[in-house]
């Protein structure tokens, strides 16, 4: 058993097994000889420890020793006059706690409903939300400040504070917003409820109605970022979205979002470095975890990747795909490394968006999936190189084509990628479409011990977002401009028609 996670009020391990999520058999979870809870995940958490404290936990037979931080200051929200009545706007109490709470110091919230509007965050410190607290959002937008896209100083340098979808523009403030912040923690058994389906978010979604639309929690430019245990929900757009930070850890998590709720994404990590996402709980109106690394513009202005992510013991329901890349991945994304996570219902399990004039300013590439099992998963595998979805510059020929035109600034570069010991069932419209450009095809694509079974009942229905579409049931895996695949031991069984489709591949078995 291995010890992810302590703070000063929590502790968070993972059991190392061959299952995804969950483990081979339930267990029981004792601290200091106490049996605390039963649990059957691989990822789980114990709260409420006493800081600076020596602890044995046990779970099943695995044991793991620990002592928690220490911490030399706590305020109580309460203090400082909040009364968590779900009805008194408790943002003054908030933030007046934490001005004055010292550097390394924990703003504790007790149980009760606190109706907030935006909180900001400062450098070295805790929030950490106990059972039964729950931050309740402000539904209307007109009370959110906002923040500008760009600002000039007078040196004439500039800052960005605000972002939306890959673009330096105006957005509100997320109910919890860090911005050029060090060593942050939120940690606890509360919810952080931003109450959406109470506001107009949803409603002409696609325009910018002021600014554009808040994410739940929103880390801008931060390094050394924690979140544990915490429950996101009802959130405008996406959960959590870590944009320009390094060493962003999330574990034990539980992200929720009804299925209506549109472009509700769980975790974002945009044009990030070094992002651990460990034991997430996973279900929302979109993308499950949606990588990304900004447009064309940002791209050419910062020349910076998404890179390094660990995505592990996470289970994805639900959503519209369970790990996706881009559409904004102009930067390039490389390094991302998915182990022993369970996607449940998902339409699309791996999914790659991108399309000519996305740019090559990046190489997205060295991506593998190890150790998966994905459950009625409609196409378990997309690499789509014309995607239509957005503005109407989604739709035309130069994007839709499968001509061979030049190779510029604005064509697109995919990588390698690796898929091991993964078992696909119930698969809907097609095991997997790789859809390469002539004039850039997808570098490498490999198989190794995966299978796939069908669900023979489903309706026909598209792999992915192009112009150019058919709807299809139980089909093989397709691969088109594909430099090079490889199929080492990989079983589709109850397929319609050709296991294996190859169109403008180099090198195939």
């Amino acid at each position: 058993m291995k010890v992810l996670c302590v703070t000063s009020r929590c502790a968070t391990f993972e059991l190392e097994n061959a299952g995804a999520y969950y483990a081979p058999e339930s267990f029981t979870v004792s601290v200091n000889g106490q049996t605390a809870f039963e649990e059957k995940r691989n990822v789980f958490s114990v709260f409420g420890l006493t800081p600076g404290s020596r602890y044995t936990v046990r779970a099943g037979e695995e044991v793991a020793e620990f002592t928690t931080e220490k911490e030399p200051f706590c305020l109580n929200v309460r203090d400082f006059r909040a009364l968590g009545d779900g009805v008194q706007d408790d943002t003054p109490a908030f933030q007046a706690a934490i001005a004055c709470l010292p550097k390394g110091g924990v703003l504790y919230v007790p149980q009760g409903t606190y109706f907030v509007k935006p909180i900001f965050l400062k450098s070295d410190m805790t929030l950490y939300l106990d059972k039964g607290a729950v931050l309740l959002g402000h539904p209307d937008r007109n009370v959110y400040p906002t923040l500008p896209g760009i600002v000039d100083y007078a040196d004439g340098s500039q800052d960005n504070f605000g972002t939306w979808q890959g673009e330096e523009v105006t957005c509100f403030a997320s109910l919890i917003t860090a911005v050029h912040c060090k060593n942050i923690t939120v940690a606890g058994e509360g919810t952080i409820n931003c109450n959406a389906k109470a506001g107009d978010w949803y409603q002409n979604h696609r325009k910018m109605r002021i600014a554009w639309r808040p994410r739940g929690i929103f880390f801008n430019r931060c390094e050394n970022v924690r979140m544990v245990g915490i429950k996101v929900c009802n959130t405008p757009s996406w959960n959590v979205h870590p944009y320009f930070c390094q060493k962003v850890e999330l574990y034990d998590l539980k992200l929720e979002n009804e299925p209506s709720m549109p472009t509700t994404d769980g975790i974002d990590p945009d044009t990030c470095r070094d992002v651990k996402i460990v034991g997430v709980d996973i279900d929302v109106g979109d993308d499950c975890i949606a990588i990304k690394s900004g447009t064309i513009e940002q791209a050419k202005k910062y020349r910076l990747p998404c890179r390094d992510i660990i995505i592990r013991n996470c289970l994805m329901r639900a959503g519209h795909g369970g790990v996706v890349l881009g559409s904004e991945l102009s930067g390039g994304i490389e390094n991302v490394h998915v182990s022993r996570c369970l996607f449940r219902g998902t339409d699309r399990g791996l999914r790659i968006k991108t399309r000519r004039g996305r740019g090559r300013y990046g190489t997205t590439g060295n991506i593998t999936f190890r150790d998966i099992v994905m459950e009625d998963v409609a196409v378990p595998f997309v690499v789509n190189m014309y995607y239509n979805m957005g503005d109407e510059t989604g739709h035309t020929e130069y994007v839709w084509t499968t001509e061979k035109l030049p190779v510029d600034e604005l064509t697109p570069q995919i990588g390698s990628f690796c898929f091991e010991n993964m078992a696909c069932t119930g698969v809907k419209y097609i095991a997997g479409a790789f859809y390469g450009l002539p004039e850039a095809p997808i570098e490498a694509i490999a198989f190794k011990n995966v299978s796939f079974s069908y669900n023979s009942q489903c309706e026909a229905g598209f792999p992915d977002m192009k112009e150019i579409n058919e709807k299809v049931k139980n089909k093989g895996l397709y691969f088109q401009f594909v430099e090079k695949v490889k199929l080492e031991n990989v079983a589709i069984n109850g397929c319609i028609g050709p296991a294996v489709t190859y169109d403008g591949v180099a090198d195939h078995p």
